[in-house]
């Protein structure tokens, strides 16, 4: 993570801080969102040798997430909540082959490019957390909403 911070510091990009050892980054850029997760791409293939998607919100964006929160009323345990951050919005088809992955209790909550999805029973025994995480048409990351609260958190300085 210091030589990911050090790279997006000398690219021109501000206030550069990283979360957990999973690519979580906040940083300050005068760029669109998409223009930045371009750049943050490029950046990392050239450097590091391999190309890994880059998904970006604006702390606005961010706060908005938070706000909405459709599962915070079930969702009871923020390491079994999970949100998947899309690069575009997903297809209605999509999301209901996600959907149809929950059991046991789960839930799915689809808004905008945002994927809310709890999982009482475990993340690692979830059929639609696997589904989540392989399903090819999706360009997503998910962070449980300990991660998300303290991007947040981070983003507000």
């Amino acid at each position: 993570m210091p030589a990911l911070r050090e790279l997006l510091t000398d690219a021109g990009f501000t206030n550069v801080s990283t979360y957990v050892q999973s690519g979580n980054i906040v940083l300050e850029a005068d760029a669109p969102a998409a223009k930045v997760a371009r750049e943050c791409e490029r950046l990392i293939t050239e450097a590091f040798g391999f190309k890994v998607p880059v998904v970006v919100r604006t702390r606005d964006e961010l706060s908005e997430i938070v706000g909405r929160n459709p599962l915070g009323d079930v969702a009871d345990n923020p390491k079994l909540y999970q949100v998947s951050f899309l690069d575009s919005d997903p297809e209605p088809e999509v999301v209901r082959h996600l959907a149809e992955r929950a059991t046991g209790g789960e839930r799915l909550v689809a808004i905008g490019r945002e994927l809310y999805a709890w999982h009482p029973g475990g993340i690692g025994r979830s059929a639609l957390a696997a589904e989540l995480a392989r399903n090819g048409t999706l360009n997503a990351t998910a962070r449980n909403w300990n991660t998300v609260l303290k991007l947040l958190a981070m983003a507000d300085g």
